[in-house]
């Protein structure tokens, strides 16, 4: 596989569409299926991919523990993967989603009640990409062209 983004699997495409647009659960939902059917060396970024958009759809709807407990998880999973992989800086990306649960990693209570702050919450962009590919609905007719 090559780094081109036309290259990359149509439902690792779509499931990062859903991610940006803040669609968590969708997002988890196309990377499980990917996941489900995948035998090889991303599988496991796979998994901390859906185990990342998990952890913000917990946290979006209040469940700070699950959002905690999740994160720390996604973490493992991704850290391999580091600097690089399929297109995506996951440095830049894993410091973005650091910065989003900033709050909830600082947090000492039992069940703390913490709001996602909107402008920290991370977003997908993969290398060579350009500006518009992987936003919006038709992202998948701008990468195939």
């Amino acid at each position: 596989m090559t780094d081109s983004p036309e290259e990359y699997d149509a439902l690792y495409r779509k499931g990062i569409q859903y991610f940006n647009d803040c669609e968590f659960f969708e997002a988890h939902e196309v990377w499980e299926e990917l996941w489900t059917e995948y035998r090889g060396p991303a599988r496991r970024f796979y998994q901390g991919l859906i185990q990342a958009a998990v952890a913000l759809h917990h946290f979006g709807n209040g469940n700070i523990r699950g959002a905690r407990k999740v994160y720390d998880s996604s973490l493992g999973y991704l850290d391999d993967y580091r600097p690089r992989y399929l297109g995506l800086d996951l440095d830049a990306f894993l410091m973005q989603y650091e910065a989003c649960f900033a709050d909830v990693l600082a947090s000492t209570e039992e069940f703390p009640e913490i709001d996602v702050v909107p402008d920290r919450i991370p977003e997908i962009h993969l290398e060579g990409a350009g500006d518009s590919s992987m936003q919006g609905p038709s992202a998948d007719e701008h990468s195939a062209s």
